[in-house]
């Protein structure tokens, strides 16, 4: 069993980051971190790694869309590089592995566009090792809408890419997937090397089935690591191949600094993370 090593998603910070790129990374390297979860990196890859080395941090994964013309949040829609010019910007920050953050949520609905899913992601993961990378997907929770013969999207899809495509849980979006966390990393085993570390109160249904009320990070009630319903310490236990556990909120509760300060002693002193 591997000790995870803390790092944080930057798109917990957005607005935060854009408004002070410096300021906000040393405030990270302040709290311990020494490790941070890239978003947004593909047009501004030497200002990234600029400040990264000035705060002291290393961005080992990162965040972008590799396939989708457009990248849809419930925040609003990011338009899409190719997949070279994300790998040339990857390199150059010192990324290791780039996680395709998001698939829209009709793709998952049929056995089809799963299987297109896998073999794009695939494709990209070839792609990847030419610049010294590999690729991974990072779920919500419109993978869990929709199930072929007792398996949910989201366990097809793991059924058919490559084992050299890496998986990063986040728990919250499990969990608003009604999904059992725990049983569903141990059935994944060793395929997942990260894990988003968020917690929060579980939504009464899935946000992203088809009938569900349009919704924006806003509308989710989230909380420190340990003090929702995600079952986050017995979730972290049960992880055998878990390389990052790294923090992430949709909505911060409180000033994004303390929270992050909370969930990343919650992970040190628990003992999850190297």
């Amino acid at each position: 069993m591997t000790t995870p090593l803390a790092s944080i998603q930057l798109y917990t910070l957005a607005a935060e980051f854009s408004a002070d790129m410096d300021g906000s990374l040393a405030k990270l390297s302040e709290i311990g971190l020494k490790n941070v979860e890239a978003f947004d990196f593909v047009r501004r890859p030497q200002e990234i790694r600029e400040a990264l080395d000035k705060a002291g941090l290393a961005s080992p994964t990162g965040h972008a869309p590799l396939l989708s013309d457009e990248l849809w949040t419930p925040d609003g829609s990011i338009p899409t590089p190719a997949q070279e010019v994300v790998f040339e910007a990857a390199a150059e920050i010192g990324i290791k592995t780039v996680f395709e953050p998001m698939v829209a949520a009709d793709r998952w609905l049929t056995e089809d566009g799963v299987k297109d899913i896998a073999e794009r992601l695939n494709a990209a993961a070839e792609k990847a090792k030419g610049f010294g990378l590999a690729v991974g997907y990072h779920n919500h929770s419109q993978e869990f809408v929709a199930s072929f013969d007792g398996v949910t999207a989201y366990e097809y899809f793991i059924s058919l890419v490559d084992p050299s495509v890496q998986i990063e849980l986040d728990l919250f979006w499990a969990l608003a997937g009604q999904q059992d966390v725990v049983a569903l990393i141990e059935r994944l085993g060793d395929r997942v090397t990260a894990i988003h570390v968020k917690d929060g109160k579980a939504p009464a249904s899935n946000p992203f089935a088809p009938d569900a009320p349009k919704f924006s990070s806003a509308d989710l009630d989230q909380r420190h690591a340990g003090e929702g319903d995600v079952p986050t310490e017995a979730a972290l236990k049960a992880a055998k191949n878990v390389q990052y556990a790294v923090i992430e909120y949709d909505n911060a509760p409180g000033d994004v600094f303390e929270d992050i300060r909370d969930s990343y002693t919650f992970l040190v002193e628990g003992g999850f993370v190297a």
